[in-house]
């Protein structure tokens, strides 16, 4: 039996920072307005998909010390590629310099985890170390005139090469679904811009979340008191507190760094678990939640025994 282990993780955002103080020169806006029903005082826009991909997996090889030659397989979550065709996956093993399979993987915010999961099949299966990186320029597909989303929306990537390990590894247990009924909620059709029905988005989120935990946690064999840290899709801070406080988490031991980069998409899990690990809050033996949910709707959740 192979299991799996994160050995390295970096991150890259655009290095143009927009405060809401900038969004409001241009919108009906405030800082105040904002950071009451989002938690967001500024986020990182510009830069490409496949630039960001490559920056973070750069620095998440070196992080781990290893070279691209020694990657087996590149999965990229993504919501925002630099094309239709082909996928950006390719475009990031090139940028690089790896060899074998890459391919993106589109599950909107829930991407990350969906890849983690993806990514323990491989191994579990014979292949050797993988590049998972979720990268995102939501301000390309954004109509920045739209108060709604405009001051939401963050561009950044975050990277973890995963390794295999003898045994059962980090992944505890996760739980993945999916309900396309739900499409119309939160969408971008080809040409056109986000939309999101907010209301209806948070009320379904935190269920969804909580309910998604909650069975990743009982298939672990762990209850909340277990959990070391909380690591969230950072779509809201207001849903992230009400999921967490459902699931009887204290805020002290979940991960919110909304605050500093939006809404990333399936950027936001690398980007908040990055900063937990940058900042020693990650410790051997830590049992991490990761979880979220995006467009589809897809949620997931992921219990992660940390092993250094």
């Amino acid at each position: 039996m192979r299991g799996i282990r994160i050995t390295g993780w970096g991150i890259a955002v655009p290095d143009k920072v927009v405060t809401n103080d900038d969004m409001a020169v241009r919108l009906d806006t405030s800082d105040e307005w904002i950071v009451e029903r989002t938690g967001i005082r500024e986020r990182h826009l510009g830069g490409t998909t496949s630039g960001l991909a490559i920056e973070a997996a750069q620095a998440a090889l070196a992080s781990a010390g290893r070279t691209p030659e020694e990657i087996d397989h590149l999965v990229l979550a993504t919501t925002t590629p630099d094309s239709i065709v082909p996928g950006t996956a390719p475009t990031v093993q090139h940028g690089i310099g790896m060899r074998g399979g890459a391919f993106d993987i589109n599950a909107a915010c829930s991407g990350f985890v969906y890849g983690l999961i993806t990514v323990a099949g491989l191994i579990a299966v014979g292949s050797g170390p993988v590049l998972l990186i979720g990268s995102e320029t939501l301000s390309r597909i954004t109509d920045m005139d739209d108060r709604k989303i405009a001051i939401i929306v963050g561009d950044g990537a975050g990277a973890v090469v995963v390794e295999p390990v003898d045994g059962p590894g980090g992944l505890l247990s996760w739980n993945m679904n999916a309900d396309g009924s739900l499409k119309h909620l939160l969408k971008c059709e080809h040409g056109g811009t986000l939309f999101m029905d907010g209301k209806e988005v948070f009320r379904k989120a935190v269920r969804v979340v909580v309910e998604s935990a909650e069975r990743a946690m009982a298939d672990a064999g762990l209850g909340p008191e277990d959990i070391s840290l909380m690591v969230p899709h950072q779509a809201n801070v207001r849903i992230i507190q009400a999921a967490a406080q459902r699931l009887g988490i204290p805020e002290d031991r979940t991960v919110v760094v909304i605050d500093r980069y939006g809404n990333t998409s399936s950027a936001s899990i690398p980007l908040a678990l990055n900063d937990a690990l940058v900042n020693g809050r990650v410790h051997d033996g830590d049992n991490l939640l990761l979880t979220g949910f995006g467009g589809g709707m897809t949620w997931a959740s992921a219990i992660f025994r940390w092993n250094a």
